[in-house]
């Protein structure tokens, strides 16, 4: 689990950082990455002072209490609701590596164009009200839609599909809108400066999603196996629809293609991975490579928003098919995760022979929407009036690595 751990870490930085670096111009390269880095920081010492008993405490069916505050009562021993073979401080920094990613997952959307003032107090807020209480409601005990430990609306999400990306993806839309476009755009070409860096941080990105997914079995057996399958499947079949969908439409696939198409996969397969057989996770793999094809390409160009790096198209598309296929191709032959009073095993998804989780899908995608979209709005707003969100015009065509921190991330001259 540790090992698990310190790879969902990874997947922020130098994963993230990298991948999103090389796909903004070479000005704005330091800005974006110590955005990922400092929410690193940031977000741990929030979780350690409050996120954590937010999410995991005892409290409501929408949010949790404060019985956790500054880690009070996690340890060494156990915590039997959630995993029974593992320290809780185990499982606590495990989860801890979720919500690092999250709000990082949102600067994809706001690139080039939002201080870092405004990224660091909006996405510590957006952390405690939107991350935790969703997190809460899905994975805490009691939850509204918790699965397994009470929850009226039981939603499938195995490794984050609507906690991690529907709300992420939501909320990166909301920003791009709240920001507006960047200056130039789309009129001026603003292409990404270094693929090379992209391409490594996507290669981190699938390594590290294993400790995503198959970690969140908490514990090594037969369903951590599967989820890890169910992912690499999903990835590559992810790729080679977004690629084939490149080819028909542009007459030849590119790198960045496939670098998406990948991610796109990884995205849709979070919340199905410790439900679904191999076959059903590429298929689930090829709707995201391209559905959020579509979206980034076609949807984005219609609607007219500047999502920079396709935070929306890719992470919340992706989380929304990927959390509604989950209700489709769920079966008890992987994850018996449903008893009767008997304790013998029910139907998991349609394909079991339970249409009505279906509903219960898009009962819990629908609330990660709303939640993220109203929630987002709010705080904005908010952290608006407080440091300010925009960066000035004068700032944007000077680029944010020197005007924000007095700094370039590469020294080319001899």
């Amino acid at each position: 689990m540790l090992v698990s751990a310190a790879l969902v870490l990874m997947m922020t930085g130098p994963g993230l950082a990298l991948f999103y670096g090389g796909l903004v111009r070479q000005k704005n390269t330091l800005a974006i990455m110590i955005q990922s880095f400092a929410l690193m920081a940031f977000i741990t010492v929030l979780w350690a002072v409050v996120g954590y008993s937010l999410c995991f405490g005892e409290g409501t069916p929408i949010i949790g209490g404060f019985g956790h505050v500054l880690l009070r009562g996690v340890g060494v021993d156990p915590n039997a609701d959630y995993a029974a073979t593992i320290p809780q401080l185990t499982f606590m920094v495990y989860q801890l590596m979720f919500a690092i990613i999250t709000p990082a997952l949102i600067t994809g959307a706001t690139a080039e164009r939002m201080t870092f003032s405004g990224t660091v107090v909006f996405m510590a807020l957006w952390s405690l009200c939107v991350y935790a209480p969703l997190a809460h409601m899905v994975w805490g005990k009691g939850g509204l839609l918790n699965a397994t430990l009470g929850g009226r609306f039981p939603t499938l999400d195995f490794a984050g599909g609507t906690v991690v990306h529907i709300t992420s993806g939501v909320s990166a839309l909301v920003c791009a809108l709240y920001l507006g476009k960047r200056t130039g755009y789309p009129k001026e070409p603003m292409p990404p400066h270094s693929l090379v860096l992209s391409f490594i941080g996507a290669c981190l990105l699938w390594v590290g999603w294993f400790g995503f997914n198959a970690g969140s079995a908490l514990a090594s057996n037969g369903l951590a196996t599967s989820a890890f399958v169910a992912t690499h499947f999903a990835a590559a079949s992810a790729t080679i629809g977004w690629l084939a969908a490149e080819w028909t439409t542009r007459g030849r696939p590119s790198a960045l293609g496939a670098i998406s198409g990948a991610v796109a996969g990884l995205v849709a397969i979070t919340p199905a991975s410790g439900f679904v057989a191999p076959v059903p996770a590429m298929i689930i793999g090829l709707a995201a490579g391209t559905g959020c094809f579509v979206m980034v390409t076609i949807a984005k160009g219609r609607f007219g928003y500047d999502d920079a790096l396709d935070a929306f198209g890719v992470h919340g598309a992706g989380g929304t098919i990927g959390a509604l296929l989950t209700g489709v191709f769920a079966t008890q032959r992987v994850n018996p995760i449903f008893h009767d009073s008997q304790g013998r095993s029910l139907p998991v998804g349609w394909v079991d022979g339970n249409p009505s989780q279906i509903g219960y899908q898009l009962v819990g995608i629908a609330t990660a929407w709303i939640f993220a979209l109203v929630g987002s709005i709010v705080l904005l707003k908010i952290t608006d009036l407080v440091v300010g969100v925009r960066a000035s015009e004068e700032q944007e065509i000077e680029g944010l690595d020197l005007t924000e921190h007095g700094e370039e991330a590469y020294n080319l001259e001899m």
